[in-house]
This record gives structure tokens, sequence and C-alpha cells, in this order.
């Protein structure tokens, strides 16, 4: 595997106290388990990670991934961990304070969101592979848009109720038929990969200028976000858990 000529490869959890949709998500049981429990465990089986670490401000979340083999090495300062940090802040704060405190750097940083819990070991490795064979700044788990979605089927309403096609073409030119529609995808918020440099460029990102996409299944991209997210995705992983067993942590 291309993989092994990393020197060291970072995971990044963030997970912080103060879900207001679904009070204490992140450690509530989701399938039997406490929802980081999942992220956690299927990034220690993916087998690529120096460290996988989660920062958070909450100390139960702390206690419950250091029980499911994760490493808090600090306590997120509470100003970032509002409803509006922005994750970038975080990653930030992740990396500056290992660095600052333990002399630590990695080669690559992982993102896992926990609110993806279906994702598995061999998303995590083939991601890293791509960014390995490539030289590519970032990679972004993606899932393909419904047609229905396509960006060529869409339209924009001005004030007066005129429509125009999204895209900016003339909606006489607009792709009648369904097979004739480009593919395009949306991020699905489950993995990023990056080289941590974009982190602290000068316009600071998790993508860089070279950025590749990881198609992955819809029965892995649940993302739960509300109550209703909730539901579909435990029935969604049982589902996943029947089917595929041998895969799930």
């Amino acid at each position: 595997m291309v993989i092994k000529y990393m020197r060291t490869i970072l995971g990044i959890i963030p997970a912080r106290g103060g879900s207001k949709s679904i009070p204490r998500k992140n450690i509530k049981s989701f399938c039997g388990k406490p929802l980081i429990a999942w992220k956690i465990e299927a990034a220690i089986q993916s087998g690529v990670f120096d460290r996988i670490i989660v920062s958070t401000d909450d100390a139960e979340i702390a206690e419950v991934a250091r029980r499911h083999g994760a490493e808090v090495p600090f306590m997120r300062p509470a100003e970032l961990a509002e409803d509006t940090t922005p994750t970038l802040f975080v990653v930030q704060h992740a990396l500056t304070w290992l660095r600052d405190k333990e002399n630590y750097q990695s080669d690559v940083v992982v993102l896992l969101e926990p609110t993806t819990p279906a994702v598995q070991p061999f998303h995590i490795r083939e991601m890293i592979e791509i960014l390995a064979k490539t030289g590519a700044d970032s990679v972004v788990s993606v899932i393909d848009v419904p047609t229905a979605y396509n960006p060529h089927w869409q339209f924009v309403m001005a004030e007066d109720t005129r429509l125009s096609l999204f895209t900016g073409a003339s909606i006489r030119q607009i792709i009648q038929r369904r097979q004739d529609l480009p593919k395009t995808y949306h991020r699905n918020s489950a993995l990023y990969v990056f080289k941590p440099g974009l982190i602290f460029a000068n316009e600071p990102s998790f993508y860089g200028e070279d950025v590749r996409g990881y198609v992955m299944g819809r029965a892995y991209s649940s993302d739960i976000d509300t109550p209703e997210d909730w539901g579909e995705a435990e029935e969604n992983m049982r589902i996943l858990l029947e089917r595929n067993r041998h895969y799930l942590p």
C-alpha cells in the first residue's frame, strides 16, 4: 500500500458538548454504543493512524472517547465550542496545540465527523491512498446528486417569478433526457483527508487547489443533524449491520 510511505497520519474527531437539536448527541446511544464510538472504532480498525484525537469541551465526551480508544490530549476552549464555531478553527487549534505543547506534527490529517457513523475502515484507507497516489492537496468524500436535483435541471426564480436555469444557460437549452445529464456530486460531511499546511495558508481551508473526490455509497452516508435524521440513520445502520456485519466495528 502507498499509505505505508507516509510517516504520520493524524485523525481528528470534533465533538462539542452543546448540541441543541439532539441533546448530548455525540455520546447518545446509537445502535447500542455512543455515537462517537462508531467513528473512533472505524478509525482504529483502519490501521492507518499514528494518533486519533478527539477535540471536545466536554468532560463526559472526553471520558467516553478515551474509553473507546481515542486520545483527548487537551480540552477545547469554550470560545471554540459555540454553535457558530467553524470546524476549520477547531482543527487549527488542535494542530497548533499538538505542535506547541507536544512538538507533534503530522504529514496528513483526516477529519472524521462523528455524525456520520456508518463510515467504514476501508473508506478511510482508500481516501488516504488517493491522496498518496495523486499527490493532491485533499480528498473529500462525496455522494452522487439524485437526478431530480441535478443543477442542470434546477431553476432560479427572480422576484418577479421569472425563471432561469441555475447553470446560467438558456432555458431553451435545458437538457431533456435524464441519460444526458452530467453526473454531479455533493459533500456528505463524512471524511476530509488533507495536508495540514492548508490549515495555515493565507486562505486556510480543508481543500487547497488540487481536490480529489471519493464517492461513498448512499448507505454509508447518513449524516445526523436532526431527530428525524437520527431515526433514519439508526434504521439504516441496522440494515448495514445485518448485511455487512463483518465490515462494521
